[in-house]
């Protein structure tokens, strides 16, 4: 960490800095320049914060060295992380292949849609149990019910199974049913929410928030770590941007980013990103050539029919097409997709 000095610090004040970040346990490293006089601390970091460094007179401004999602770093963890979910693999070289309709709906359904993308060669089925929607009149999902018939199509089909939790108080239900729990782009930051989930040991599927940063994605994983959940999947699904002919922009120069910064596996959506069918596939294939661990796309065999996001669904065919192109991708890129074990949660 580096303390600058305020032009106008008198020796005083630089004497009580020194004797402050020393009584902290830290080494301080004078250094005098021209025009600035800066403090270079050698020590634990993670014991003090920035601001309070900061409110200490004659203090000009706090550099940290370290970045502040310190369990997410590449400085606390130098390999990738590759994060199993039930035996599928996550990073390190295997992808998943997230597929499946937004909501859970009637078992015919699921089952036909689970047929589909299994054979495509999907090896995680997701589906909504509980939807965060913005109208209160949308659709929210079957709740519990919908959970066990998720598990029940799941372990039919030889699929662990991702679904997101929106309630802190739906943690340990989800948790019950599911070998994946997501954070939906609503509840980033919410972070009782996040403090909950990283108290169980299920693997995290964590979304990156309309708005948010990607700093900010990597504090939200953070809260999960820190609770000592070291299994998390980020996900990059589109933030605001001011062009309305896509759902959302497509940030995919985020995963290159994140792959600097973190260890953690990070996956693509391009369903939500985009909002158009039509977009799918090339941006799914955009996110593995940029180094995504995966690609999570939304499939459904009657997008008219749809509980919810209907238009922005794969119909099962168009889904199979797309899956032999990331085939053939990943391979350039010594990737492969795992195969399912379908295993059931523990």
């Amino acid at each position: 960490m580096i303390i600058i000095l305020k032009s106008d610090a008198s020796e005083d004040q630089i004497a009580h800095v020194v004797e402050s970040v020393e009584g902290l346990g830290f080494k301080a490293h004078l250094s005098r320049g021209t025009f600035r006089t800066i403090i270079g601390l050698i020590g634990d970091e993670t014991k003090v914060s920035a601001d309070s460094l900061r409110a200490i007179p004659g203090v000009g401004d706090v550099i940290p060295v370290l970045p502040p999602y310190k369990l997410a770093s590449k400085e606390a963890h130098p390999q990738p992380s590759v994060v199993d979910v039930s035996g599928v693999k996550i990073g390190g070289g295997s992808l998943a292949m997230i597929a499946g309709p937004c909501a859970v709906e009637d078992r015919a359904r699921m089952e036909s849609i689970a047929a589909s993308v299994k054979a495509a060669g999907a090896n995680i089925f997701r589906g909504g149990a509980y939807k965060p929607r913005t109208s209160p009149y949308a659709y929210q999902g079957m709740g519990e019910d919908g959970l066990k018939l998720l598990r029940e199509i799941g372990d039919k089909y030889g699929m662990p199974v991702v679904t997101e939790v929106t309630d802190p108080r739906c943690v340990e239900v989800v948790d019950k049913y599911a070998d994946m729990i997501q954070v939906g782009a609503r509840n980033m930051q919410n972070f009782v929410l996040l403090t909950e989930v990283g108290k169980t040991r299920r693997p995290v599927l964590l979304k990156r928030g309309m708005s948010a940063t990607v700093q900010d994605l990597l504090m939200s994983a953070e809260y999960i770590l820190s609770q000592g959940n070291n299994q998390v999947v980020l996900c990059e699904r589109g933030v605001k941007g001011f062009d309305n002919c896509t759902r959302n922009l497509y940030d995919v120069a985020s995963v290159a980013v994140v792959k600097g910064l973190s260890h953690l596996p990070i996956i693509v959506d391009p369903s939500h990103a985009t909002g158009r069918p039509d977009l799918i596939p090339p941006c799914a294939l955009a996110g593995v050539a940029v180094g995504a661990d995966g690609v999570h796309i939304e499939v459904h065999d009657c997008p008219e029919k749809a509980k919810s996001d209907g238009p922005q669904a794969l119909l099962p065919k168009q889904y199979a097409e797309l899956m032999g192109q990331i085939r053939k991708l990943a391979s350039l890129f010594g990737k492969t997709i795992s195969e399912t074990p379908g295993k059931k949660p523990t």
